[in-house]
């Protein structure tokens, strides 16, 4: 079977493989991946999943026959930054998956005087991210076409570019940061953000394939599933107003007569992360046999 006139699915590699793994597995999008292979074909569904560095994603989704893609938001800002003026990017961000958040952060030398990006103009910058630096820094400079800065030398380093100031290679950085606590070990501080960036789900803006509106579909319902519980509790209906406003739903709560006069069941959609405090207003306002339940998918508007 011819692998180039089938669908293809890429996605970022490195440490967020694993929850992009997942996410493909709550699709159901069924597959074996032999050892050392970078392309696995899916039992259930033609298409095909290749494993592709973060960087190039944006590349063969946009370019390519490559029809979605999973990387970085920076990766993406920095295949669009590279293109030649006027040229449109073919990659189209359609859904932020929730995971993998970051800053892309000047960093700078804790012992020194660097407090302000300013002050790297005309100094030695290593980064990985060079489209997106050199952009940054020709803002900065006033260069009229936002490319290239004249003055500041932009350096590019494939990996360990925290190491880059104590090694004596360079004067700042730009890299990705999460916790920050690496930067912190290599002796460096934070002194501007160029971009946040999350995992985002990313289409060609040329595919024609009807199959992306359906792994979409999938995807969004996953992650919905992974953001949500379901409550469920009775509640005297003279307080129904007051409960519903604590649990709006995602778009309306599921409102049940109870044969019990005067009470209603509720069934609501709420977020994880308030799920607790939830439970004690609806406490406060009468509720009573509340319960929460896992969503394992959803589709839902």
């Amino acid at each position: 079977m011819d692998l180039v006139n089938q669908r293809k699915t890429s996605f970022r590699q490195g440490r967020l493989q694993q929850a992009t793994l997942d996410l493909l597995s709550g699709c159901d999008v069924q597959f074996r991946r032999e050892t050392r292979l970078d392309i696995a074909l899916v039992k259930n569904l033609p298409i095909a999943l290749i494993f592709l560095p973060a960087a190039d994603i944006p590349t063969f989704v946009g370019e390519g026959r490559v029809d979605l893609g999973i990387t970085g938001r920076d990766q993406v800002a920095e295949h669009d930054v590279q293109l030649p003026p006027g040229e449109v990017s073919g990659v189209e961000e359609i859904l932020d998956l929730g995971f993998g958040r970051c800053k892309l952060q000047v960093q700078a030398p804790v012992k020194g005087d660097l407090n302000e990006s300013k002050q790297l103009i005309g100094r030695n910058v290593v980064t990985s991210f060079t489209g997106l630096t050199e952009s940054f820094f020709a803002k900065l400079e006033g260069v009229s076409d936002g490319k290239k800065p004249k003055g500041t030398k932009v350096k590019y380093v494939g990996g360990s570019v925290e190491a880059a100031c104590a090694l004596g290679v360079a004067d700042g950085i730009v890299d990705l940061v999460e916790s920050g606590e690496t930067m912190k070990a290599a002796g460096l501080k934070a002194i501007d953000t160029i971009l946040e960036s999350t995992a985002v789900l990313v289409k060609s803006r040329n595919t024609k394939n009807s199959l992306v509106d359906l792994i979409t579909s999938r995807i969004r319902g996953v992650i919905t599933a992974q953001k949500f519980v379901l409550c469920q509790y009775n509640i005297p209906r003279s307080q129904l107003p007051t409960a519903t406003s604590i649990t709006p739903g995602k778009r309306a709560p599921t409102i049940t007569a109870l044969e019990e006069d005067g009470w209603v069941a509720v069934s609501s959609m709420v977020e994880k992360k308030d799920i607790a405090n939830v439970m004690d207003e609806l406490i406060k306002v009468g509720g009573t046999d509340i319960l929460v339940l896992n969503i394992a998918n959803s589709r839902t508007g």
